[in-house]
């Protein structure tokens, strides 16, 4: 069974999701996506101990401290690959960005491949189930092109604004 609470955010409604133990899914209202991941539609229910303490970790984050991801329990989910995407996530540090080749490389050595592709990789990022606490909006395009945020990417670049990214160097992509 899901459970699941909202979350007033300066992006908008946030949907925070738990299976009662863990967060499963934090999804922005409208977001790509949104529960792909969850098999039945969660119970409204505020007291769960686990959508309590993500709501206390977002109050924190949107007043400009830095919360460890590791304060909470996150079960998103997804392939294996996927998995090893979104645990690299988690490993970038807050107000800093990394691209989708640097990922695909890290991941191509964990599963023994050759290579892998950013694209690949661009998949995985779309589909992260946690948003903002899995921190997708930190991954960019090699040439500066901040694409690929399910969430949309004016709230993308919200994001690093508000953790102090230097956007100097980083663009919307042109519409297809």
């Amino acid at each position: 069974m899901y459970y699941k609470t909202t979350y007033k955010s300066p992006l908008g409604i946030l949907y925070l999701v738990s299976d009662e133990e863990n967060l499963i899914g934090l999804w922005l209202e409208g977001q790509k996506y949104f529960q792909a991941t969850l098999k039945e539609e969660p119970i409204i229910n505020d007291q769960i101990k686990i959508l309590q303490e993500t709501k206390s970790w977002l109050e924190r984050y949107f007043k400009g401290e830095k919360p460890d991801i590791k304060e909470l329990s996150l079960k998103p989910q997804g392939s294996l690959f996927r998995q090893e995407v979104w645990k690299l996530l988690c490993e970038i540090p807050y107000g800093e960005v990394t691209t989708y080749g640097k990922i695909a490389k890290v991941v191509a050595q964990k599963l023994h491949k050759e290579k892998m592709s950013g694209q690949a990789v661009g998949n995985a990022v779309g589909h992260n189930p946690i948003s903002i606490i899995i921190p997708c909006h930190r991954v960019v395009g090699t040439s500066g092109s901040l694409t690929g945020y399910a969430g949309g990417i004016d709230k993308k670049i919200a994001l690093l604004k508000h953790e102090g990214v230097d956007m100097t160097r980083y663009f919307k992509p042109k519409a297809r």
